[in-house]
């Protein structure tokens, strides 16, 4: 049975991707005209498929091996080999201690104190706008990413002797490059002014994380030897080698900036459209917190309506929009034939709006995670940080870090549009917002 799908066109797919307004878009629109599975083209691939079904997409769970081509933007990025491709015998074990630090409560509880004052930093200052003259509004993707880069940098590179300012304006360089590369932005500069920039920017990187690994080094010939829940401590301890330890803190500084700054923006855009579920988070939390104006590690559990409302809104705008894999051999889904070497898309956004799963599926309904509605689901209509054997290693990381900072913001603040800014969706390596997000902040007490 022929996959349904458009028909091919002379462009290899782009235009009919640049005219919905991205691949996410593109991908909802395919499943909503021709169905859960869907055959379409994409420059760069031979055959590509797109599945939107939760019970179908468990034929797919176990490949291991991602499209090459799809991630070859990044290849420059790394020393040792584009670790977002990496071949299944040196994946598994790196991906294996990486779950072993990221996913780990001893080093979520190393690093949550730091990860506190970095955003009780953040309220301050926000704080301190509210009290002045001519307020602003806030611009969240800004605020909240340029947050969780420092917070990202705190975790992969730590210590007190790293300079966070220098770090963080490196990467958002090599960051903006390589984007601008993916999404071919004009630039004013020539080129070779951009790529030297770039290559100085990576070299700070490089040389900040050697710097790291020496002192780890060092430290594994004392007495309490090297910190195993430390990020980088793992990687010396495990006996992995410099260049590829570099490009490991590359590529978490790469997974981690964006996402979690950008999901915690979505969620308070839905709150501040949403003031009545904005005011339950806030009686939980007076509830959990008291008079405390910061969770402990401990109280994050305890926040079961957050939690909600933080999937529901990765459900709604999921931060990274999409996944794929490669097929090393003939799979068969839903009754359609997929060869061997065919793209197979994970379309998170379209997966998330699947109305069969999810019953009027644009609102916004935190009670959707209840444990009794989760229980009627598909294990796999809910999938914000991917699945399978390439599915996110921080994603409890990332949990920890949104859970944090939401706490911490809503039990200071409300939340409420700015009048006249139009929230729009677009894909900027994640769902991004068009303008910002830009909302007016007041003092709850």
């Amino acid at each position: 049975m022929r996959i349904p799908g458009p028909e091919p066109r002379t462009d290899g797919g782009a235009g009919a991707i640049a005219a919905a307004g991205g691949l996410h878009h593109y991908q909802r629109l395919l499943h909503a005209t021709y169905g859960p599975v869907v055959r379409f083209q994409l420059p760069g691939t031979e055959t590509a498929v797109s599945i939107a079904d939760p019970v179908l997409l468990e034929a797919t769970a176990h490949p291991d091996k991602r499209p090459e081509r799809l991630f070859a933007f990044l290849t420059p990025l790394f020393e040792a080999g584009n670790i977002q491709v990496l071949p299944v015998e040196e994946h598994t074990p790196w991906r294996r201690l990486l779950l072993s630090v990221l996913a780990g409560r001893p080093s979520h509880e190393r690093h949550f104190a730091r990860f506190t004052e970095l955003a009780t930093a953040l309220a301050d200052r926000w704080a301190a706008g509210c009290a002045g003259p001519g307020r602003e509004p806030v611009a969240l993707q800004r605020d909240l990413t340029a947050l969780t880069l420092r917070m990202i940098c705190a975790y992969a590179l730590g210590g007190e002797d790293t300079d966070a300012d220098a770090v963080v304006a490196a990467f958002e360089v090599v960051l903006t490059e390589y984007l601008g590369r993916l999404y071919e932005v004009p630039s004013p500069e020539r080129e070779e002014e951009r790529d030297q920039r770039t290559e100085e920017a990576l070299a700070l990187l490089r040389t900040t994380v050697d710097r790291i690994v020496a002192a780890h080094e060092t430290d594994r010939g004392t007495a309490g030897g090297t910190d195993r829940s430390d990020l980088i401590g793992a990687l010396v301890a495990a006996g992995e080698r410099p260049a590829r330890i570099r490009d490991t803190v590359m590529a978490t500084l790469l997974a981690a900036h964006h996402t979690t700054g950008v999901a915690v923006s979505w969620t308070l855009h839905l709150l501040g459209a949403h003031p009545e579920v904005a005011e339950q988070v806030a009686d939980e939390l007076e509830q959990v917190l008291g008079e405390r104006t910061v969770p402990e590690y401990a109280d994050l559990r305890r926040l079961t309506q957050l939690d909600r409302v933080l999937k529901e809104s990765m459900r709604l705008f999921p931060p990274g929009p999409y996944g794929a894999r490669e097929t090393t051999e003939a799979i068969t889904v839903g009754g359609y034939a997929i060869p061997a070497g065919a793209t197979v898309f994970y379309p998170f956004w379209a997966v998330h709006m699947n109305p069969r799963y999810w019953p009027d599926p644009e609102r916004f309904r935190p009670e959707r995670f209840s444990p009794d509605e989760v229980a009627r689901r598909p294990r796999l209509a809910h999938i914000p940080f991917g699945f399978g054997p390439r599915g996110c290693e921080g994603a409890q990381l990332a949990t920890v870090e949104a859970q944090l900072v939401l706490a911490v913001l809503l039990k200071r603040f409300r939340f409420a549009p700015e009048p006249g800014h139009e929230v729009v969706p677009i894909e900027r390596f994640v769902l991004w917002a068009a303008d910002d997000i830009r909302m007016t902040v007041s003092l709850r007490h």
